[in-house]
């Protein structure tokens, strides 16, 4: 609790939230510039859909190593060095000239940009607990969500009076405003003494246990596939707005701005909910959110042909509520699994859903973004299958009588 000592909740909230933006501008600020990219590159949609992939595999690639290179060597050098890495690649990108290029450095892009959403969660934890610590999970989560829907903006403002260097440079200088902010006012978190060895054996043996303990690959999944209902969308983001809808490059706004804005109602009715409401009741009221989401979605997309403003967008919102209200507790929970060992634990979670939206990213988007239906029901599939896994760990945790299951257990519906 010392870091608490040092630096107030408020000023936490704002530099773990901004950073926690490194990954959704990214990706956001870039979709209003695809077509304009595509024929400067001389590349066509499919193979501008590759820049997201490639982002996230270099995401999922390193998130394995972010957090326990915290856990090691402290949290607060870990994140200067990805905001550094960030920062040049930003700007490699804005001097590509060929599609070869482009990917290059979106790839390190990716390698750099998880730093703060993992390493975030970890500083989290070293400074809070129980109720408190859901409370500010909350509200970075809200801050977070700011950005995907400023992001797209922002990209159309830029092609307004730039071309599409213009948004690489605005990410550079993103990432120099936030290495100073870091710089100056972030204090080491995690101090010496709890500190753990980084040896390849060891992260071995910590990555198989937590893979080996049930619970946590129940819950990790629980949160890949909750979200991944709603980065379906996201992933289709140029696609649903601009070919389904049938709006231009800067109306982005239409599409995430209600749909950020449910998630940031979710995340601060999650907030306020702390230690008032248990958080399975909180999953649960999430999860039927998700589920009135889906089946809106796909009854919607039945009946019409041509989705359309506001009604096409609803589900998007209502489902982007319903995971604010998850989330938390879910993260949390599987931190809570291994305590020495938080940062290798939220590596974990990042590596397996940053992977997933790789797949959705690169394969699945463009094999259904071409139908409001398609994308109606490959996004409830997701919700059907995260309701499942969510049932299946409840009914594991409350028959298992194993320390990290009764840990799991209670996180989660009592504690939280």
């Amino acid at each position: 609790m010392i870091p608490q000592l040092t630096i107030s909740r408020a000023r936490l909230a704002l530099i773990l939230g901004g950073l926690a933006m490194f990954g959704p501008f990214s990706i956001d600020t870039v979709f209003p510039a695809f077509l304009v990219m595509a024929d400067d590159l001389g590349v066509g949609k499919v193979a501008m859909q590759q820049t997201i992939s490639v982002y996230l595999v270099g995401y999922a690639a390193m998130s394995l190593f972010h957090g326990p290179i915290s856990d090691a060597i402290g949290r607060r050098k870990v994140l200067l060095a990805g905001i550094v890495m960030f920062t040049l690649a930003s700007v490699g990108a804005a001097l590509a000239q060929d599609m070869s290029t482009m990917l290059a450095y979106r790839f390190v892009q990716g390698l750099s940009a998880g730093v703060g959403m993992i390493v975030g969660r970890a500083v989290i934890r070293d400074c809070l607990q129980g109720d408190d610590a859901q409370r500010l999970m909350s509200h970075i989560s809200m801050i977070f969500g700011i950005a995907p829907a400023i992001a797209p903006v922002i990209g159309g403002w830029i092609l307004g009076v730039s071309d599409w260097h213009g948004i690489f440079w605005f990410l550079a200088a993103f990432g120099v405003l936030l290495g100073v902010a870091t710089a100056w006012g972030l204090p080491e978190t995690h101090p010496p003494e709890d500190r753990t060895p980084l040896h390849p054996v060891t992260l071995a043996r910590d990555y198989g246990a937590m893979l080996g303990n049930r619970s946590f690959r129940l819950l990790a999944l629980v949160s890949v596939f909750n979200f991944g209902a709603l980065f379906l969308y996201i992933a289709s983001a140029p696609a649903f707005v601009m070919d389904l809808l049938g709006l231009g490059e800067q109306d982005f706004v239409w599409f995430f701005a209600p749909t950020i804005g449910g998630m940031m109602l979710g995340a601060w009715l999650n907030g306020r909910a702390a230690g008032r409401i248990t958080g399975r009741r909180l999953v649960g009221w999430g999860f039927a959110c998700c589920g009135i989401a889906a089946a809106y979605n796909i009854g919607y997309n039945v009946l019409v042909s041509s989705p359309s403003l506001p009604w096409a967008i609803l589900p998007t919102a209502l489902c982007a509520f319903g995971i604010a209200l998850v989330f938390p507790i879910v993260t949390l929970a599987l931190l809570d699994m291994f305590p020495r060992q938080r940062g290798g634990a939220s590596s974990m979670q990042a590596f397996v859903g940053l992977l997933s939206n790789a797949l959705i990213a690169g394969m699945l988007s463009p094999m259904v973004s071409h139908s409001g239906l398609a994308l109606a029901l490959t996004a409830s599939a997701f919700t059907a299958v995260a309701f499942g896994l969510w049932r299946w760990y409840l009914a594991h945790s409350a028959r298992c009588p194993d320390p990290d299951a009764a840990i799991a257990r209670h996180e989660p519906t009592d504690k939280m």
